[in-house]
């Protein structure tokens, strides 16, 4: 390659033949102070990298945890039968809106019937038994026990005036000592009888009338309950609906055997729907119960408005998350359960927060938190800040950044403090047009060479 220089000195030095002596040292001094001049640079030429920035600014930030969920019914009950049967007649179809209580279909039934009737003629028997053994057997013993204690009673009475008036005729002499003794003999036996009779009346009202009326009722609670027994079976053949909604499905056809423990109709309340999400557990820490709540459903327009019923205290062992429930209003029925969907906790909303962009937040290896806001002195400063919530890409500044404060939110990665900065919009960026600190000593840096990879993206 030729020199670009070797032209010059060859014309030069040409024309420099024709001096002499001190003329031609004098040219050549100027010559090389002239050459020195041209090819120095300024020594202290100091870089300047290319940023972009934002502005701090007072605004309102909502802190919102979304994830992922799986509509359910706000309640659902699949009806199984408790007896297997054929089924004898359905009286909803599949769609059909339904109130509690409201039967449903209904089983074959007839021997249940037959053994209804046959405990019902039971209970009607031990009923009258039982009335009979309470009303009239048990006092009449209970009577007859009564007067032979009063007849014992009265003959004790008499005979022991007879003793008495013996007694008086025996001391006068009149009467002889064996009549006497045998009016003795006499009050003793019929003390004895009256006390037996005394004993067998006690005995009638505390044991005897005890054991009968226990006898009686045992026979007519055992009546009772076969004849309930036998009422229950009869009412498992009715279906009826324990909660208001929509059937949802119905598998068996009229006719068909109906097993017992197999589902026969299922019935949802779609009035609510319920969000099931699964989310970590940082993020369940800040919500609490009555958030409010959006639902992003597909096909709907408009998120449909919730909020937070249940908070799942334990976390799932297979996924160590927790359980979270949304319950929104479905008065139109358009959300149908199985759907899946978006939903977004309000955990925290900040009015008048100072917020900049999450890209200025640079974070250290110990956690600590710092932006590079941008002087009147066009250099970038570095400046601890302690941040709140996060509401997309902006961020809550708590304390260290003043509304109005330009952030570096481009660039700033690797940036030195004070280091000298020139400010760009992002349309002034770009990989075909170099920016002021792409000369070598730039590129070379660290800096320079994150925005070098910056301006080639």
């Amino acid at each position: 390659m030729r020199d670009r220089h070797s032209r010059p000195k060859r014309m030069l030095g040409e024309k420099l033949i024709g001096f002499q002596g001190p003329s031609l040292a004098l040219v050549l001094t100027g010559y090389a102070l002239l050459q020195l001049g041209c090819s120095k640079e300024p020594a202290d030429k100091e870089p300047m990298v290319s940023v972009q920035v934002s502005t701090a600014e007072k605004t309102t930030l909502n802190q919102v945890v979304s994830a992922q969920a799986i509509l359910f019914p706000l309640q659902q009950a699949a009806i199984t039968p408790k007896i297997t049967a054929p089924v004898k007649q359905f009286f909803v179809n599949r769609g059909g809106k339904v109130h509690q209580g409201q039967l449903l279909a209904r089983l074959e039934n007839r021997d249940l019937i037959a053994a209804s009737e046959e405990n019902k003629g039971g209970l009607a028997q031990a009923q009258a038994t039982y009335t009979t053994t309470t009303a009239a057997s048990l006092p009449e013993e209970l009577q007859k026990a009564k007067l032979d204690v009063d007849a014992a009673k009265k003959l004790l009475d008499a005979q022991e005036k007879v003793f008495q008036s013996r007694e008086e005729l025996f001391q006068q002499g009149a009467l002889p000592r064996k009549e006497f003794d045998q009016s003795g003999v006499d009050v003793t036996q019929a003390r004895n009888q009256y006390d037996i009779a005394q004993r067998h009346y006690d005995a009638l009202q505390a044991v005897g009338k005890e054991q009968e009326l226990k006898s009686a009722s045992g026979q007519l609670q055992s009546a009772q309950g076969k004849y309930l027994g036998a009422e229950a079976q009869l009412s498992y053949s009715e279906i009826r609906s324990p909660i208001n909604g929509v059937v949802t499905d119905r598998p068996v056809y009229p006719g068909e055997m109906a097993a017992a423990g197999t589902s026969l109709i299922t019935v949802m309340d779609v009035s609510q729907i319920i969000a099931k999400a699964h989310i970590s557990q940082p993020d369940a820490s800040l919500l609490k119960l009555g958030d409010k709540a959006s639902l992003t459903v597909p096909g709907e327009t408009e998120p449909i408005d919730g909020k937070v019923t249940v908070i799942s205290p334990a976390l799932d062992p297979n996924s160590t998350t927790v359980e979270v429930w949304v319950q929104a209003p479905n008065a139109s029925q358009r959300l149908k359960p199985g759907t899946s969907v978006q939903v977004s906790m309000l955990a925290k909303s900040v009015s008048d927060a100072v917020a900049v962009p999450a890209a200025s937040i640079l974070t250290a290896p110990d956690g600590a938190t710092t932006v590079l806001t941008v002087g009147s002195d066009h250099r970038a400063h570095q400046t601890p800040v302690k941040t709140g919530i996060r509401d997309g890409d902006r961020v809550q500044i708590v304390e260290g950044v003043q509304p109005g404060d330009k952030v570096i939110v481009n660039g700033a990665y690797g940036l030195p403090d004070k280091t000298k900065v020139k400010v760009e919009s992002p349309s002034e960026t770009s990989p075909s047009k170099p920016t002021p600190a792409s000369d070598n000593s730039a590129t070379n840096s660290p800096i320079g060479e994150r925005e070098s990879q910056w301006n080639g993206r």
